[in-house]
């Protein structure tokens, strides 16, 4: 590839959001989403862009650039931001306005056949968010043919060890700090209640 063709590669964007920014409230509010959205993530996005410039990411999509990225000593700062900004879009999506409730019948099947009710995969995912230790994130994900919940630290994503996710929980303390404090577990339940998306993990259940 030529000098020419990586230096011309179009730059990662900041998705936009799949809701007004204070349609999640009062779970997250606006002033969360205007912190966390348009600083934290369009953060990521822009040192992602400066640090994959004429680099041989320069012309690979996001996920390519992760499972490229993934556990090079070298490659730690492309990996961090490449995704963390692909985390964030997919946090993002995995929340809508009037979440929570069930989940689609094809769904609510595999994770009855995997965790036995809805509320127990919602109480093992409520604990893998709580109890991450630091900044992470909780996961629904396919393994193979069930699901089953995981939890990762800082920027990590169930990507690059070879894991489908269905939906995650950011349990960064950015993510809920100005509207939670110190009450972690309340942002969660709050979160799984109220604002998970399942037609999303389902979506990606396919």
């Amino acid at each position: 590839m030529s000098n020419d063709m990586i230096e011309s590669a179009p730059l990662h964007v900041l998705p936009s959001l799949p809701y007004t920014d204070n349609a999640l409230s009062p779970v997250i509010s606006a002033n969360t989403i205007g912190f966390h959205y348009g600083k934290h993530h369009q953060g990521y996005v822009d040192n992602l862009n400066k640090l994959i410039a004429g680099t041989e990411f320069a012309a690979l999509p996001l996920e390519k650039i992760i499972t490229e990225s993934a556990g090079k000593a070298n490659q730690t700062a492309i990996f961090n931001n490449a995704a963390q900004t692909w985390n964030h879009t997919f946090y993002w999506r995995s929340l809508r306005p009037k979440g929570g409730g069930k989940a689609p019948a094809g769904l609510k099947q595999k994770i009855e056949a995997s965790f036995g009710t809805l509320d127990q995969c919602k109480k093992e995912l409520a604990t893998a968010a709580i109890t991450q230790f630091g900044s992470g994130w909780a996961w629904l994900v396919l393994d193979s043919d069930k699901l089953k919940v995981v939890r990762t630290g800082n920027a990590d994503v169930p990507l690059a060890a070879g894991l489908k996710p269905l939906l995650t929980i950011d349990v960064w303390e950015h993510a809920y700090y100005l509207d939670y404090q110190n009450r972690r577990a309340d942002y969660v339940n709050a979160v799984l209640d109220k604002l998970i998306n399942w037609d999303f993990a389902a979506e990606n259940l396919g």
